[in-house]
């Protein structure tokens, strides 16, 4: 059937100029005689694609040099137990719940110290984010917490919480390298690479060389050290090699877009396409309130369960794979990651318009 548009959250797609030229090099990269996959993790060849890639976010989030980037394994929800871990000097960390993963993160947190529910949007299905500007933050505090694009629930901030001083800790699985940032404004920045950025099996965690040190909690398993990694730049153990190559070629890939304002721009595009037709349809809902929504994650309803399962059932015969909710709120959600063109957004409305003509 051809390449689909794939709407997944995650794992998900992949820009398909990268694809095609890891497929090139799959059995003979640049004349080493080999995959990238067979190569040791130790050689030299192997040694300039981790420090390319590495080099290569840094220019894209102009990452201060006195933060460290680490290709880390396990997902991003094992630094929902690296972080306390390696953060909690004082056992007490705060935690602003906008999501099921920023909900796991703080239930992870309260085995190592006290996790304390700074806000949350829990009571109305986390469809919007809460005010931050003035929480009650106790001094005593370690860090904050936050899970800045809920991939379920489709809500981003728009403004980072006003942490008072306190280490802002974010996950940012969602929405890497989708927009500028300022990284001086975090002390962690980490994320799964499996929805914006490459294969699933990568961690990419920015953290502010201060906040690794030997002090770390009673127990720590060495591989959940931060210095651990850190000392070894991401070699101290054999990394998601493959992986790792393939997030290097997204970094060049974005590069060549024009950086992060350009990437920015186009996932401005590409959301309004969606988000225009969600507000003017009579079918079709959006279920975040405007001003929190996500450029990368766009819920919607019909508000009739069994219209929604025949939209998906079509618009999957239709080529717009992967466009179910997430089970725990139902209804679609259309992921449309830095790699999903701007055509696929409008062949997805299109499809929408259409449906909805033929179902009223």
């Amino acid at each position: 059937m051809g390449r689909v548009y794939n709407f997944s959250a995650g794992p998900a797609v992949l820009p398909e100029e990268v694809l095609r030229e890891a497929a090139e090099e799959m059995l003979d990269y640049k004349g080493s005689g080999m995959s990238v996959m067979e190569m040791s993790h130790r050689s030299k060849v192997y040694d300039t694609i981790i420090k390319e890639a590495e080099q290569d976010i840094r220019d894209l989030m102009r990452i201060p040099d006195n933060y460290k980037v680490l290709f880390l394994q396990g997902g991003a929800s094992q630094q929902f137990a690296m972080i306390p871990m390696n953060l909690m000097k004082h056992k007490k960390a705060g935690y602003i719940v906008t999501g099921q993963w920023a909900k796991k993160a703080y239930q992870e947190a309260a085995l190592y110290g006290e996790a304390v529910k700074l806000a949350s949007s829990e009571d109305k299905v986390f469809s919007y984010i809460p005010d931050c500007s003035d929480l009650d933050i106790p001094e005593d505090m370690d860090y904050v917490y936050i899970c800045e694009n809920n991939t379920i629930y489709g809500t981003k901030f728009k403004k980072l919480p006003d942490t008072k001083g306190h280490t802002l800790v974010a996950d940012v699985s969602s929405c890497f390298l989708s927009e500028p940032v300022d990284v001086s404004k975090y002390g962690v920045i980490f994320g799964g690479v499996q929805k914006n950025v490459g294969p699933a099996g990568v961690v990419i965690a920015i953290i502010r060389e201060d906040l690794i040190t030997e002090d770390v909690l009673a127990g720590t398993p060495t591989m959940l050290k931060f210095k651990t990694h850190a000392d070894a730049d991401s070699l101290y153990n054999t990394p998601p090699c493959y992986g790792i190559y393939i997030c290097g070629k997204v970094f060049k890939w974005l590069k060549n877009m024009g950086g992060l304002e350009a990437v920015h721009q186009h996932n401005i595009e590409k959301a309004k396409i969606l988000y225009d037709f969600l507000d003017e349809s009579s079918m079709f809902k959006g279920t975040v309130v405007p001003e929190d929504r996500s450029l990368m994650n766009v819920p919607f309803v019909t508000g009739d369960k069994d219209l929604d399962a025949k939209f998906v059932a079509e618009a999957s015969a239709a080529g717009f794979v992967n466009l179910k909710g997430h089970r725990s709120v139902g209804g679609m959600r259309a992921s449309v990651y830095n790699a999903m063109p701007k055509e696929g957004v409008e062949k997805l409305v299109a499809f929408m318009r259409e449906f909805e003509a033929n179902n009223k």
